[in-house]
């Protein structure tokens, strides 16, 4: 009788002790992303805002998982599908080129579980798809949110993932509240010189030569920043592939951090495609959301005259007059704002809700008058 107790006791000991192992096993799998040590994971800055009917925080999570590839053959295609095949190079511009294409010509990979470490908390996002592009939504309370908060870095929650191999990888997120200012800025020719009404030099500023700022343009953004509540939003029809570089001429030459909504581009796909649609189109699918999700703030749109930017930021303002606040258009057509054009974009609008501008020093500061 004791033997039958003693074994019973041995075999509740085993099946706890096992259960137990599985418990921390599954616990140290999920502090872990699934991805190989040849593969990468690159967070977008997400954008943290108020949740629904509560008083927590919803955090919106993106990223992308991908692993780099050799391949001399694609690269060729590459320099044909985008028009400088026949561009001659020097050295540095060759290893520019190569640099950019790289990210273009990955090995985006689907299937792949992130978590995140935010705080104390592991929270997983969904699976990446095939685009290699992975989102989630992670919820915090107001305590949670204003312990993580991190106040030198403008109040912006940092999170980070840890591989099997040891890597870290780092995000952020941008805390949006319901009330302040929303810069919406577009990139190419508004804060970055890239010529796109000149395609060989578009082609050379794009994927030849270093990012080079429009002067003046970070002085008068960083003015723009000192008032509280005010949040960049960085909107280009670039495709993500080159949100790095683009992250990295943001940071290094003196702009406020901020989020950035670019185009979904593959090779692989018919979203190839997307790159040669209307701008327009796309960055009024991209801005009116944020519109119609934060109606208590005041936006401020930012572009240029190259494109069709006058068009869709005056669409917008008519449509919510309440929330855009002012609209400036950088002059990079010889247009002044007395011209056919802007007198018919802007009809109907008051005349002081739009600013036609050649030098940035003209609206430094602007923002901050009510």
């Amino acid at each position: 009788m004791k033997m039958a107790q003693r074994c019973r006791l041995n075999c509740t000991f085993v099946k706890a002790f096992a259960f137990l192992f599985l418990l921390v096993a599954n616990a140290a799998r999920a502090q872990v992303s699934d991805v190989k040590s040849d593969q990468t994971i690159v967070f977008f800055p997400a954008l943290g805002h108020r949740a629904p009917d509560t008083n927590g925080w919803e955090l919106e999570i993106r990223g992308c998982v991908y692993e780099l590839k050799k391949r001399g053959l694609e690269l060729a295609v590459l320099r044909e599908a985008f028009g400088v095949e026949h561009v001659k190079m020097s050295s540095a511009e060759l290893a520019t080129f190569k640099d950019r294409a790289r990210l273009f010509l990955v090995d985006n990979k689907g299937g792949r579980r992130i978590s995140l470490r935010i705080g104390d908390r592991i929270c997983s996002m969904e699976k990446s798809r095939a685009n290699g592009h992975f989102s989630g939504t992670v919820r915090l309370t107001d305590e949670e949110a204003r312990r993580l908060r991190n106040v030198q870095a403008g109040g912006r929650i940092e999170f980070q993932t840890r591989t099997r191999d040891g890597r870290v990888f780092t995000g952020f997120a941008e805390m949006l509240d319901d009330k302040g200012v929303s810069v919406i800025s577009d990139i190419d020719d508004t804060i970055k010189i890239t010529e796109v009404l000149r395609r060989h030099e578009m082609l050379r500023h794009t994927f030849l030569e270093p990012f080079k700022p429009v002067p003046g343009m970070a002085d008068v953004y960083q003015s723009w920043a000192e008032k509280p509540g005010t949040l960049f939003h960085y909107v280009s029809a670039s495709p993500w592939q080159l949100y790095l570089p683009l992250a990295e001429f943001v940071h290094s030459n003196g702009f406020p951090e901020g989020v950035f909504e670019l185009k979904t581009f593959r090779l692989k796909d018919r979203s190839f495609m997307s790159l040669f649609e209307s701008p327009e189109t796309y960055k009024l699918q991209t801005i009116e959301p944020l519109l119609k999700e934060f109606p208590n703030r005041r936006f401020v749109l930012v572009g240029d005259s190259g494109e069709r930017d006058p068009e869709a930021y005056s669409a917008l303002a008519r449509k919510y007059p309440r929330q855009v606040t002012h609209i400036f258009i950088r002059n990079v057509t010889n247009e002044g704002p007395d011209a056919p054009r802007f007198q018919k974009d802007f009809k109907s609008l008051p005349p002081g809700l739009w600013t036609v501008f050649e030098d940035p020093a003209q609206i430094r500061g602007e923002i901050t008058r009510e």
